[in-house]
C-alpha cells in the first residue's frame, strides 16, 4: 500500500489544480464565503480575545533595540533619511503656522510672562519672531542640501544605530517607551477598530459588493501552484506528508470498514442472505440454470443415442 500510495504525484496535481485560474478563483470564492462565518466564531468562542492577548505578549518579548538598529542602518543606507528630513520640516513649517497651534503658543508664553509686558502685548510680539525665525530657518535649510543642520542630522542617524545596540541605557529607554505604549488604553480601542474594520472588509467582499480580496487570494493561490510546480523538494515534502496522512487514515479505517461488514453479515439470517443473492444476481442465476438444464439434456440424449446405437450393431 505505501509504495502504490508513493506512486502517485500529490503534490503536482495540487500545483496543476491550482494555477488553473479558474480553479483558483473557485477556491477563493469557497474561501471568501467561509471567511465571515470563522470571524464570528473567533468572535463568540473567545479565540479573538484570546488572539489579542497572545498577539501583546509576543509583542512584550520582542527586543526592540536590535531590530530598530537594524532597520535604521538600512534606512541610512539607502538615503531615505533625507528625504525625511525635507518631508518633516515641511510638516513642521505647517503645523507652526496652523491658526491653533500658534494660539497654543501664545497661550503658553502669556503664561511664563510678568504683568507689565503682558499689558504691553509682549507674547503677540514674542511670538511672532518665533514663528517668523522658525519659518525662516525651515526653509533654509530645505534649500540648502549643504546646510550644517543636515550634517549634524546625518551625525545623529549614524551614532544612534550602534547606540541602540550597545548601550543598555538606549535599549532600556526604548522598552519601557514599548511597555507603555502597550499599556495604553487606547490600543484595546485601536484593536477593536481595526478588527471591525477588518470584518466590514471580508463581509463586503464574500457577498460581491467588492472583489478585492477575491482577485488577491485568486493571485495567492495561482502564484502558489506556480511555486509548488517549480519546487521539486517542497513537492517530495508535500507528497511524504500525505502518503503518511493517507497511510494512517486507511490503517485506522481498515479495520474498522472490516468489522461494520462482518456485524452486517452475521446479523443476517439465511432468508434475508438468500433474498439478498436473489435480488443481485437472481437473473444470472436463473440463466446459468437455464443453460445447465438444456447442457444436460443433450448430453442425456447424446448418451441415449449412443447407447441405442450400439445395440443396434
Amino acid at each position: 500500500m505505501d509504495a502504490k500510495l508513493r506512486e502517485v504525484d500529490f503534490a503536482r496535481f495540487i500545483s496543476g489544480w491550482l494555477t488553473d485560474r479558474k480553479k483558483s478563483a473557485d477556491l477563493a470564492r469557497f474561501v471568501l464565503r467561509l471567511l465571515p462565518e470563522a470571524l464570528n466564531a473567533a468572535e463568540t468562542s473567545g479565540l479573538k480575545s484570546y488572539l489579542t492577548r497572545r498577539i501583546v505578549t509576543q509583542l512584550q518579548g520582542v527586543d526592540l533595540a536590535p531590530l530598530a538598529a537594524g532597520t535604521l542602518r538600512g534606512f541610512i543606507a539607502e538615503g531615505r533619511h533625507k528625504g525625511m528630513l525635507d518631508d518633516l520640516l515641511l510638516a513642521l513649517h505647517e503645523t507652526l503656522n496652523k491658526p491653533e497651534t500658534l494660539a497654543l503658543l501664545r497661550e503658553k508664553i502669556r503664561d511664563e510672562l510678568p504683568t507689565l509686558l503682558k499689558l504691553y502685548r509682549a507674547d503677540k510680539f514674542l511670538l511672532n519672531k518665533i514663528a517668523a525665525s522658525a519659518t525662516s530657518f525651515f526653509e533654509e535649510v530645505r534649500a540648502d542640501p549643504h546646510h550644517p543642520f543636515r550634517g549634524e542630522v546625518d551625525r545623529i542617524l549614524l551614532t544612534l544605530p550602534d547606540k541602540l545596540a550597545n548601550d543598555k541605557a538606549y535599549a532600556d529607554r526604548l522598552d519601557g517607551l514599548k511597555r507603555d505604549l502597550l499599556a495604553r488604553p487606547e490600543l484595546a480601542a485601536l484593536t477593536q477598530d481595526i478588527w471591525a474594520n477588518v470584518k466590514t472588509f471580508i463581509e463586503r467582499n464574500a457577498s460581491g459588493e467588492s472583489n478585492v480580496l477575491q482577485h488577491h487570494l485568486t493571485n495567492v493561490f495561482a502564484e502558489a501552484g506556480t511555486q509548488l510546480a517549480a519546487d521539486s523538494e517542497m513537492r517530495a515534502e508535500i507528497n511524504n506528508g500525505i502518503v503518511i496522512v493517507l497511510r494512517s487514515f486507511i490503517a485506522d479505517q481498515k479495520s474498522g470498514v472490516s468489522r461494520f461488514i462482518s456485524d452486517q453479515v452475521k446479523s443476517w439470517n439465511m432468508k434475508q442472505l438468500i433474498n439478498l443473492i436473489e435480488i443481485n444476481i437472481g437473473k444470472d442465476l436463473q440463466y446459468i440454470r437455464f443453460n445447465g438444464a438444456l447442457i444436460g439434456g443433450l448430453a442425456g440424449l447424446a448418451l441415449h443415442s449412443a447407447e441405442t446405437l450400439i445395440k443396434a450393431l
